[in-house]
């Protein structure tokens, strides 16, 4: 995936953040990965650009991306933080075997409809349905 330097330079200027290579690599790294990684799993990458980046710098920009919106955390139980670049309306998939999580879209999924007893008490800023069994990899060697 191509990244767009001039968009992240903007965002990191509207949250005085300042451009590190450091930065842009983990952002790079992020997008380009055909999964939803955790912190470890960047930090593993990038080590072998930046040997001197601690796991403890990824997570926070990690977790910095988080606040700022460049990225979003996915939910999961018990397991390291794992980051989506993708910020289209989207759902999740989580084997519960091999712990990999799949994005899948769903209009249905999208529109569901807020309990009323949620709207009065809370103000809902996000919709995202979490699925979770067996994936079909996992499923075919269970055979």
């Amino acid at each position: 995936m191509e990244i767009d330097l001039k968009y992240l330079e903007e965002v990191f200027h509207k949250h005085n953040l300042k451009i590190t290579p450091q930065r842009i690599a983990i952002y790079k790294e992020l997008v380009n990965s055909k999964e939803h990684p955790s912190a470890m799993i960047i930090y593993e990458r990038i080590k072998k650009i930046y040997p001197n980046v601690s796991l403890d710098t990824v997570n926070r920009t990690l977790l910095t991306f988080s606040e700022i919106g460049l990225v979003r955390i996915v939910e999961g139980r018990g397991d390291p933080k794992r980051f989506d670049p993708n910020l289209r309306q989207h759902h999740h998939f989580r084997c519960i075997k091999c712990g990999e999580i799949y994005d899948f879209y769903s209009e249905e999924y999208d529109s569901l409809d807020i309990p009323s007893e949620l709207k009065k008490k809370f103000i809902i800023t996000s919709k995202r349905v979490n699925l979770e069994g067996i994936c079909d990899r996992c499923r075919a060697k269970r055979g």
